[in-house]
């Protein structure tokens, strides 16, 4: 077997009358990502570190933001194409571990359904899926609430 790790990494801005999509879910606030897709950060990253891992090169040149075709697309239907280019590749799923860097609102109390949310998507269970939130104590674009960031680390197997 041999195991593969990838990194991932997604910004998005904030404004208000946008939704805020994390995980798959819709958070309820004044502010949401500004995007082509749905802006979900989190699946951004993680779709990142997987194709990174896999070698596949990245999200933008699976799915470019000029597509016309993906505006406004449901950011978990780009991770389960992710997910087949991978399984073309036969890779499977080990852990993955991730960070989400938002001021507001605390997201703490969603993570479980995050999980779950990523888990069907991705069919592995969510004890492979770890997420964490942190603020970026009022510093930079994350603490003043101009944007959101995510970082994903991925352990792959090749089967």
């Amino acid at each position: 077997m041999k195991i593969r790790v990838g990194f991932g990494y997604d910004v998005h801005q904030l404004a208000e009358g946008e939704e805020l999509w994390l995980g798959g879910i819709n958070i309820k606030h004044s502010k949401g990502s500004v995007g082509h897709s749905d802006g979900d950060v989190l699946i951004h990253a993680i779709c990142d570190a997987l194709l990174g891992a896999a070698n596949l090169r990245d999200i933008g040149f699976h799915f470019p933001d000029n597509d016309p075709t993906l505006k406004g697309i449901d950011s978990k239907i780009l991770l389960d194409k992710t997910i087949c280019i991978l399984r073309e590749k036969s890779f499977e799923i080990g852990n993955i571990d991730c960070t989400i860097a938002l001021q507001k609102p605390k997201i703490k109390d969603f993570i479980p359904d995050m999980q779950t949310t990523l888990a069907n998507v991705l069919k592995i269970s969510t004890e492979d899926i770890a997420i964490k939130a942190t603020t970026t104590e009022k510093l930079g674009f994350v603490g003043t609430e101009d944007g959101i960031a995510a970082y994903a680390t991925v352990l792959i197997n090749k089967i």
